[in-house]
């Protein structure tokens, strides 16, 4: 039986809220009220009392830190960057997905306020990235021992930090786990058209505004690799695991990515739920535990298994 989605449920409400535009520009009223309904879908679903929540900062950039109580393993890290198409987020927000993962996994998670756009245009937020990447390397973890996690706009920026080291020649994660990650900036999918009259939190104005907020050229070429992931080099990729919903128009960009990455022989594994939507996994309901559980358990096989935990 299809799981019938609440519209009217407090938390939906407010997720809709974030992704619900009247015009192709994003003014001050308008961002006032997109970030303030992130903040309180955050407070909507606040941490789990089995996670300690630690507040830090690395250069000036505002960081909480995730510990579960139970089953912690210390040895490893997920860097995890919100989504909010670039515009909106922080650390309230991204609290609901990181206690999950720190939850699922054992492993610490860290997530981060990356400068937002339109006061901060590209590459700030990479270049927040970049530091906190530092920063792990800093504290001893190597890079075998870190992953990288990120839900919408924070998935389209953590790819597209892997593919800048890749082109750099520098270190990668040893794991990458995304949630509904927007991959195409091009925004030309069958998907916009297909589940456009399904997805209960995105829309294609949400897609326009955001994108011209984040890039601010009007000359930009939205198939280049830097905004949209799906047209870079995988070469080298490591594990990418990623879940989307069936209903929602950015389903093509998980699918694509899929594709490309199994095509260049990357280790990849895309977890469709055909009753979810963007980013399902926030809401407290059954669908979104049984996709914490799947994640847990591919964690678990590419961590511990084989001889892989080093």
């Amino acid at each position: 039986m299809a799981l019938k989605i609440n519209l009217n449920d407090p938390l939906m409400k407010a997720l809709k809220a974030v992704n619900s535009f009247g015009s192709n520009s994003l003014t001050p009223e308008e961002l006032k009220r997109q970030r303030a309904a992130m903040e309180l879908a955050g407070r909507l679903a606040s941490p789990s009392s089995e996670v300690e929540v630690d507040a830090f900062e690395v250069n000036n950039i505002a960081c909480e830190r995730f510990t579960p109580h139970m089953a912690h393993n210390p040895q490893y890290v997920i860097l995890y960057a919100h989504g909010g198409g670039y515009t909106c987020g922080g650390l309230k927000y991204a609290s609901i997905l990181a206690s999950k993962l720190a939850l699922a996994t054992g492993f610490t998670v860290i997530s981060y306020e990356y400068r937002l756009s339109p006061e901060y245009v590209y590459p700030a937020a990479l270049e927040d990235t970049e530091a906190m990447w530092e920063y792990l390397l800093s504290l001893g973890y190597s890079s075998n021992h870190i992953l990288m996690a990120g839900d919408s706009a924070g998935g389209n920026l953590t790819l597209c930090f892997v593919q800048k080291h890749l082109t750099e020649l520098q270190e990668v994660p040893r794991c990458l786990l995304l949630f509904s990650p927007w991959t195409d900036m091009t925004a030309t999918s069958k998907s916009y058209e297909k589940y456009k009259d399904k997805d209960p939190i995105l829309n294609a104005e949400f897609i326009s505004s955001v994108r011209q907020a984040y890039i601010c050229d009007e000359n930009a070429d939205y198939k280049d690799y830097r905004y949209s992931p799906l047209y870079g080099d995988f070469t080298g990729f490591p594990t990418t695991y990623i879940q989307v919903g069936k209903n929602e128009i950015l389903y093509e960009d998980s699918a694509s990515l899929y594709k490309l990455l199994d095509k260049n022989g990357i280790k990849t594994e895309l977890d469709v739920e055909k009753d979810g939507w963007h980013v399902y996994q926030q809401m407290p309901l059954p669908i979104a535990t049984r996709a914490m559980k799947r994640l847990a358990a591919f964690v678990s096989k590419e961590i511990y298994c084989e001889g892989r935990d080093e």
